[in-house]
């Protein structure tokens, strides 16, 4: 029975070995256009996402970048011997989530002496590299 549970384990280390994460919290622009930048990158090669946000006017994507940047640097610290993946394009987007981080609220004078709402939304962000499947089963 011990045996069987060190193969998973052993299992376990070797799938999280290939993957890396980065998070960002507390970013102050909406959760809502954060996720109009963060669909275009998803499933994308890392190299090329860079590209995409580095053109992107939208300016979401430069929190995006540099979340990206900080997972490609941990997947380096991981994988030290498979740097060239990072080269080849097989280092990819695998899952990037845009969690609702807290809202500040404000008050702003309207008209008739009434006092209206301003919420400064923020965000979250989590950002998951992985190798793509393909050449996992050819190493």
């Amino acid at each position: 029975m011990g045996a069987r549970k060190r193969l998973m384990a052993e299992k376990l280390k070797a799938a999280k070995q290939q993957t890396a994460i980065a998070k960002l919290n507390d970013v102050p622009t909406s959760p809502r256009k954060m996720r109009l930048v963060a669909d275009i990158i998803r499933g994308v090669e890392v190299n090329r996402a860079l590209d995409i946000l580095k053109f992107s006017k939208k300016h979401a994507s430069i929190d995006l970048a540099k979340v990206l940047r900080s997972a490609i640097a941990n997947w380096e610290a991981k994988n030290p011997e498979n740097v060239k993946e990072l080269d080849n394009g097989n280092v990819i987007v695998k899952t990037i989530m845009v969690d609702e981080g807290r809202t500040l609220k404000r008050i702003r004078p309207c008209p008739q002496g009434r006092a209206g709402r301003i919420r400064k939304r923020s965000n979250h962000i989590t950002v998951i590299l992985d190798v793509k499947p393909s050449a996992v089963k050819e190493a």
